[in-house]
């Protein structure tokens, strides 16, 4: 179930076409086995989150590693959580999180949304640790985000915890580097089904 992944030859394609394949590749087996998975990072997350406060997280798309569990975990556990938000004029926002019943479908193709005042980015420099998505995610850091581009934005906000792990399924967590850009951030830690790892761009963090 949990096979390595084995990335296609993006040697003599831009880095740009590269992603794309890649991308393409990674949703076909998300297409294929992400229903196989619920509660698992459960366990993980809240490890990592011991003893913090304030913490920014999603809420999961079909076949992305699910965080309806994880949310509800980190809400009994007292914490404080922040979720992406549309703030006005389509500018990117958060928003506090107020159990499952408050998130709305606030806007086409978008994930649900807490219904609560839109806060600024700068609401981020409060957060002690941050919960992304992303299609992979390097041992060495390198990201693999859907190409959007929110997250590569949010990444480089400043006064931003060092403490940010990336949720990715078993076989996302891949030893091959991955096609980087100038926007890429490097991510320091992955949040797997059974545990969370250390990239080596969190360093001494």
């Amino acid at each position: 179930m949990n096979s390595v992944l084995r990335l296609p030859d993006t040697s003599k394609m831009d880095i740009e076409e590269a992603k794309q394949a890649i991308r393409a590749l990674i949703r076909e087996r998300r297409n294929a086995k992400a229903h196989l998975f619920s509660d698992e990072w459960v366990g993980p997350v809240m490890d990592f989150t011991a003893g913090l406060d304030v913490v920014a997280c999603y809420v999961s798309l079909p076949n992305e590693p699910p965080t309806g569990p994880v949310l509800d975990a980190l809400e009994a556990s007292g914490k404080t959580i922040l979720l992406p938000k549309l703030g006005p004029g389509l500018t990117r926002a958060w928003g506090e999180y107020r159990g499952k019943a408050d998130l709305a479908q606030l806007a086409p193709s978008r994930p649900l949304e807490p219904s609560g005042p839109a806060l600024p980015q700068d609401v981020l420099a409060n957060v002690d640790a941050m919960i992304i998505p992303g299609l992979a995610v390097s041992h060495s850091g390198q990201r693999m985000g859907q190409g959007g581009g929110w997250y590569d934005r949010v990444l480089k906000t400043e006064n931003l915890t060092r403490r940010i792990g990336q949720m990715v399924f078993p076989w996302e967590y891949v030893s091959d580097d991955l096609p980087q850009d100038e926007l890429d951030v490097p991510i320091p830690y992955a949040l797997l089904p059974s545990e969370w790892v250390a990239t080596t761009a969190a360093g001494g963090n």
